[in-house]
This record gives structure tokens, C-alpha cells and sequence, in this order.
């Protein structure tokens, strides 16, 4: 297995793989996160695919973790509502953002982005009920 090396953007520590709980008291005993070393002063933070324990994106901080967080559920209304299939909002996200589909991964963008995500998800659902 190949050594990831990543370092915080907040703070510039390396950034370290750990159990999940160690950072969510929520967490699976069998998660990991890559955790800023100098945790709990800089709180960033990303989890890690279990199988290859490969970032799912970039470390972030509490606030961009909600933004994250709130991303994410605003795209899943698009298939959630039956509207279109997951991969189709991928498509669209990428398609209305103008990037590559190895760029389209919530995990990996910054606030700006998902405020972007959330107002694009947000228009297509309203433009739909007044349509209907």
C-alpha cells in the first residue's frame, strides 16, 4: 500500500490516519480519517475509503465539513425526489460547474463551491414546482 502524505491547509502539519472515533464520537470502530497532527488546536479533518484507505478529499475544518455536509444533501434531493438518477446529478453538476468529472467530488471543494452547489440544486428544485 502506497503512504499517503498530506498536510493541513490550515495549519501545515502532516496530517496523520486514525480510528474516525478519534475525531466523531458517531463513528464506526472500523473508520479512518486523516487528522491534522496538531488536533484538536487545528480540527481539520477528512475520512478515508475503507478499502483503500484513500482520502475521500481534502482536510477541512468544522465550518467547511457543515458546508460539505450541507452539499452533499442538497444534490441528493435531486435523486432522492426521483427528479434524476445519482449519476445523472453528477452529470448535471458538472455540466452547470463547467469541470472534469475527476474534479466533481463534494470532498474535495472549498466553501465557494459548495455555496454553488447548494444555489444550483436549490433553482432546479424550485424550478421544477413551478413548473408542475
Amino acid at each position: 500500500m502506497k503512504k499517503i502524505h498530506l498536510k493541513c491547509p490550515y495549519c501545515g502539519a502532516q496530517a496523520v490516519l486514525a480510528p474516525a472515533t478519534s475525531v466523531r464520537k458517531d463513528a464506526d470502530c472500523n473508520e479512518k480519517v486523516y487528522v491534522c497532527a496538531r488536533y484538536p488546536v487545528c480540527d481539520a479533518y477528512v475520512s478515508a475509503h475503507q478499502e483503500s484507505l484513500l482520502p475521500m478529499g481534502t482536510l477541512a475544518d468544522k465550518h467547511l465539513r457543515i458546508k460539505r455536509r450541507q452539499a452533499h444533501i442538497a444534490l441528493n434531493r435531486l435523486w432522492e425526489r426521483g427528479l434524476m438518477t445519482k449519476k445523472e446529478a453528477y452529470h448535471w453538476l458538472q455540466f452547470q460547474l463547467g469541470i472534469p468529472e475527476s474534479e466533481a467530488h463534494i470532498g474535495r471543494f472549498a466553501e465557494y463551491r459548495c455555496n454553488q452547489v447548494i444555489d444550483l440544486c436549490s433553482r432546479f428544485i424550485n424550478a421544477g414546482r413551478r413548473s408542475a
